[in-house]
This record gives structure tokens, sequence and C-alpha cells, in this order.
């Protein structure tokens, strides 16, 4: 019976050995290059290229700087780096949560490398935006946080231009710094083209709704940050002390070059042209923020060579003196996957 058995049931046929997985071979030396030490070096590479284009300018600027007064030019550094402390108290007003302070001032030093490389702003608001999020804050409140810094910076930078402009009606002579018939006719042409184009997104649903949603996550975050008085300090001073040191490291290297301008009508030349130049998109500025502050020191009495002289100087320090630095912040910050 037995036998009858174990002649009905199946014989277990023995497996076959797997078949080798074939592994890629690699080629002697060859090794895999990270993504991330390639976006490392990205920013130095744009630096590198965007200093060539401008090597002309920055040779003007540091040649300017031979003749000046070295005490007066240190004023103009120290204002400037102080200048990124009053954004990074500015940008923590935007929050509620504490924004850890070195991370903070980094992101700022790093964003203007980024901003110059960018226009109207665009690469100081794709740093900050991501180092928020990095800091557990979502996309929704990181763009209304960045929407109110640009609204503070923005009323007090007009605020405090208004006030001089009161105190010293006669500083500048608006003529030249009023654009011709055909540049209002440009500037008309593109406001005009913008206001179409924000009126005609807000007709399509999907956009009205994230524009519904934005403007709500802003004002109850402006409403929330404005009950506790430490962030409302640090936002507005922040935002008001930014331009007042601006102005003051124009007036420092004015002084540094003996520039026959009184220090107020500087300070009102660089509000001018700040807020005229913010029309004109551009990286870092250049061409409308010298441009316009060579018109505006004109206009506030100084001669042509002289206000030449002054905005190269000034450029220098503010603009091309941090920028290799700020890059390199730039790519420490990506490696170490804070940005």
């Amino acid at each position: 019976m037995s036998q009858t058995m174990s002649r009905a049931l199946p014989q277990a046929r023995p497996q076959a050995p797997p078949h080798p997985v074939p592994q890629r071979t690699r080629r002697p030396g060859y090794r895999r290059v990270p993504v991330r030490r390639i976006l490392c070096l990205l920013p130095l590479a744009a630096v590198a290229v965007w200093v060539l284009q401008h090597r002309s300018l920055i040779g003007s600027g540091a040649r300017q700087m031979l003749t000046a007064d070295p005490w007066w030019l240190l004023v103009a550094v120290a204002t400037t780096g102080f200048g990124w402390v009053a954004v990074s108290f500015a940008r923590q007003g935007t929050v509620l949560e504490r924004l850890p302070a070195r991370r903070l001032f980094a992101t700022q030093f790093a964003a203007g490398a980024a901003n110059h490389l960018l226009p109207s702003g665009i690469g100081a608001s794709a740093v900050n935006i991501r180092f928020m999020t990095g800091c557990g804050l979502t996309p929704a409140r990181s763009s209304a946080a960045l929407a109110l810094y640009f609204l503070a910076e923005g009323v007090t930078r007009v605020g405090l231009l208004a006030v001089l402009f009161l105190a010293f009606p006669e500083a500048l002579r608006l003529g030249p710094m009023l654009p011709d018939r055909s540049g209002a006719l440009v500037l008309a042409v593109v406001v005009s083209g913008a206001a179409a184009l924000v009126a005609g997104a807000l007709l399509i649903r999907p956009v009205r709704r994230l524009a519904r949603t934005f403007l709500c996550t802003a004002l109850s975050d402006a409403r929330s940050l404005h009950k506790r008085p430490s962030r409302a300090l640090a936002l507005w001073g922040g935002s008001l002390a930014f331009p007042l040191l601006q102005a003051t490291g124009l007036v420092a290297v004015a002084l540094a070059l003996e520039l026959e301008v009184r220090s107020a009508h500087v300070m009102l030349a660089y509000l001018a042209a700040t807020a005229v130049a913010a029309l004109v998109p551009s990286p870092g500025g250049i061409g409308s923020v010298d441009a316009a502050l060579v018109i505006a020191l004109v206009a506030a009495g100084a001669p042509v060579e002289a206000a030449t002289s002054t905005v190269l100087a000034y450029r220098f320090i503010t603009l091309w003196l941090p920028l290799l630095p700020g890059a390199l912040v730039l790519g420490a910050l990506v490696r170490a996957k804070i940005l």
C-alpha cells in the first residue's frame, strides 16, 4: 500500500539554480559625480562668467578706490555688512517661528550673490523661500512671508524718500530724472501689459483660487505677527534700517572721494535712484541702478565725472566685493542641504 501511495504522489522537481544577476561593470577610474556637488559649483561658474563680462566696470571701480580716503571706505564696508544684519531681522519678522540666526544671516549673504545673477530679485527670493521651507514652513507661508517683506521694505523706502524730499525740497532737480516722452510711453505700455496679464490670469479659476488662498494666508500671518511686538519691531525696524544703511554707505563713499554734495542730498539721491531703477529688471541692478545713481547725483549738484567715480566705487564695495564670498557661501549651503 505504501508503494501505491508513493506512486500516486507527484514527485517534486528539483529547482534550477537562479540565474546570476548581471552587474554593471564600471570602467577603471570611473566615479559617479553627485548632482549636489555640481549644483555647488554652479554659483561659482556663473560668477566667473559674470565677472568676465563686467571686468571693465570692476576695474574702474577698483581704480577709483585707490585715491579715496580709506577710513570712509571702511565705513562703507561696515554699513554693507550691517545691511545683511538688518535684512536678517526683517526676514525673521515675517514669520512666527524662530529661524536659526546663523543660518539666516548666511542665507541673506548668499542671497545677495544669487540676486546678482537673476533679474528683479528672483535669485534672492528663491534662496529665501528654499531656506524657509527647509525650516519647516509650507510653500504658501514662505511665499506670504516673502510678500510681506517686500511690502514692508517698499513702504519704508518710499516713506523715507517722502520724508527727506519734504525736508529738502531743493535737493534734487527732477528734470534730468524724469523720463522723456518715448521713455514714458514705453513705461506706460509695460505697466499696462503687466496689468492686463494679471487681470487675465485672475480670470482663470485655478489661478483665482490660488490667489485667494495666498491672500488669506498672507493676511492671517500678518495679523498674527503684529500681535507680537518683537516680530513687528524686527520686520519694520529691519526694513527701515536696510535702506538707511545703504544710503549711508553711499554717503561714506562720497565723503571718501570728496564729492561736493551735502550728505542728506546724497541720501535723497540714493533713495530716488533706487526707486526709479526698481522699474527696470536687471541682474543686480547692473546698468539701471548705476545710471540712476549717476543721474540722481548730478541732479543733486555733483559734476558728472565725480558722480560717476562715486557710483563706481560704491558699486565695487556693495556689489563686486561680496560677490565671490557670497557665491562660496551659497555653494556651501547647497552642499550642506540647507538650501
